[in-house]
């Protein structure tokens, strides 16, 4: 059976722009994983009626609920009572939630207002999932045709909720297997590669394809539905071939976090070293790989050059080269990893220069200008880039980012450079 999903967000805070709502869309993505459609994503203030209005409609149109948010001790902490009433069940008291609630605040050594009590209180008959992260129980229940499953809003509480108490619930509502690979592309744009696959996408059931856009890069994911693992697997593998083939190298892996960590795994492969030099992204290259665990097998450092001074004195950039071509520049982006290789003792190095706004640079740049180079042993290579159609410094700094680690690995792999 198909599934409809609702994510019903309750919090005044979320209206009014004082929080992001981070848990629904740690929600849809969790969701999608397991292959069920979210049609709609509902945000209500802690106002009764209100809530009633928006627990109706859900109510009409999709046969699982999931509330965030609305579980705590104080007044407008609401979302039990108006569900529990919108389903014709009584709250009543579960013991063993309160003890659990006596033994966190005993653990963490604080005093428990009473009013901690009245998330003890819960449906009849529902299936308490135990909160071991905070002190508001989750709790999940089949009535009128419909699921509803509560979980607590502070994220780090929601998250937790979902993956370990709330997910096993919502496969047992599912006969058979759901398996999904996620292929991460670099070098096309979600446009461009929604239009090659639309007609496949729309004419395909099982297995399903879905694109999503991050920045700077996009991802396709393959979700197949099966009596078990072997066989989901089977209906998975020629398509997430067969996307391989159509978009080649700008395919840089399967069921991969992110450039860096492919970057890092194909160093530790070739027993090879990287550092960086960077201007325009700030440290953002080494800060991206020293998030990764273990990456001190490969990685030296990083310089941060963001004066013309610290070019030349640092990574040995030519007075005259700067003077002649400015900082941001195919030449001084050479030097720079030339340099950065050179007085780091590395394999490889990255560099990236560039111009991150808001104003043009002395030399008439435009924002979002930039160049990235990688110094390798067989010699050097620059890719220049024009990043301005949306001039933030932000994205334009992750967008150069995505390129120098793209640099990279397309040298480990043995590919051209050219995207």
């Amino acid at each position: 059976m198909s599934h409809t999903v609702e994510i019903l967000s309750v919090g005044t805070e979320l209206l009014l722009g004082s929080i992001a709502n981070t848990d629904a869309q740690m929600l849809s993505q969790g969701l999608s994983e397991l292959g069920l459609n979210v049609y709609w994503h509902t945000v209500v203030g802690d106002n009764p009626g209100r809530a009633r209005e928006a627990v109706a409609l859900a109510k009409s149109r999709a046969d699982i609920i999931i509330t965030t948010g609305g579980l705590g001790p104080t007044c407008d902490d609401l979302t039990k009572n108006v569900l529990a009433e919108a389903f014709g069940k009584e709250l009543v008291f579960h013991e063993p939630s309160a003890q659990r609630i006596r033994s966190y605040f005993e653990r963490t050594k604080r005093p428990m207002p009473e009013s901690n009590m009245q998330q003890a209180m819960l449906p009849e008959g529902c299936t308490v999932l135990e909160n071991d992260w905070g002190t508001a129980p989750g709790c999940a229940f089949e009535a009128d045709g419909v699921h509803v499953i509560m979980l607590p809003g502070p994220p780090s509480e929601c998250r937790p909720m979902f993956h370990y108490r709330a997910k096993p619930y919502l496969q047992s509502l599912s006969e058979g297997v759901i398996a999904s690979h996620t292929l991460k592309l670099f070098g096309i744009g979600e446009s461009s590669m929604e239009e090659q696959l639309r007609q496949q996408m729309n004419e395909m059931s099982n297995p399903t394809l879905a694109p999503y856009a991050k920045e700077g890069e996009c991802e396709l994911r393959v979700t197949a539905k099966a009596d078990n693992d072997e066989e989901a697997q089977k209906l998975l593998k020629p398509t997430v071939e067969q996307i391989k083939t159509l978009f080649g190298n700008k395919v840089y892996g399967v069921d991969v976090k992110s450039l860096e960590q492919v970057v890092q795994t194909l160093l530790e492969e070739k027993g090879m070293t990287i550092g960086v030099a960077e201007s325009i992204t700030g440290g953002l290259l080494a800060k991206r790989l020293t998030d990764l665990p273990g990456v001190s097998k490969v990685f030296k450092g990083g310089i941060v050059s963001y004066t013309n001074e610290v070019k030349q004195a640092v990574l040995g950039v030519p007075e005259e080269l700067l003077n002649r071509c400015g900082a941001v520049s195919a030449p001084v982006a050479q030097a720079m990893a030339e340099g950065a290789r050179r007085v780091l003792g590395v394999d490889i190095a990255l560099s990236a220069t560039g111009v991150a706004g808001p104003d043009k640079d002395d030399r008439g740049n435009e924002v979002g200008t930039a160049f990235v180079a990688i110094a390798t042993p067989e010699g050097s290579y620059v890719r220049e880039l024009h990043l301005g159609n949306r001039p933030m410094r932000e994205r334009l700094r992750t967008q150069t980012a995505h390129h120098a680690f793209d640099l990279a690995r397309r040298y480990l792999s043995g590919l051209s450079y050219e995207h």
